[in-house]
């Protein structure tokens, strides 16, 4: 009898979890569209902190640094971006946060 009760409750859980991937892998397939680093397309090989026209795209208009899976930068331009924005930040060409 408990064995028998305990065999459905495993079908339902596992129905329930194909379903729920099946869910994710269609909420998944909207964003495929692979994202370039755009400092590798325009062949820069150093970030510069002066460059504060650069910088300012990258950063939210509340001041925070745009993460890599939005901005699409490849990991080595993003370390050398957040160095590069907080260096800016110290040295006041860029604001910490919107006044």
């Amino acid at each position: 009898m408990e064995s028998q009760r305990l065999a459905g409750e495993e079908k339902d859980t596992v129905a329930t979890v194909s379903s729920r991937k099946r869910a994710a892998l269609r909420r998944r397939k909207r964003f495929l569209r692979k994202k370039i680093c755009r400092f590798c397309a325009d062949k820069i090989p150093l970030i510069d902190y002066k460059d504060v026209r650069r910088l300012r795209n990258l950063i939210t208009e509340r001041g925070k640094i745009i993460p890599r899976r939005i901005s699409g930068n490849c990991a080595g331009h993003q370390r050398q971006l957040s160095v590069a924005i907080k260096r800016a930040r110290h040295l006041a060409l860029m604001p910490f946060t919107v006044e």
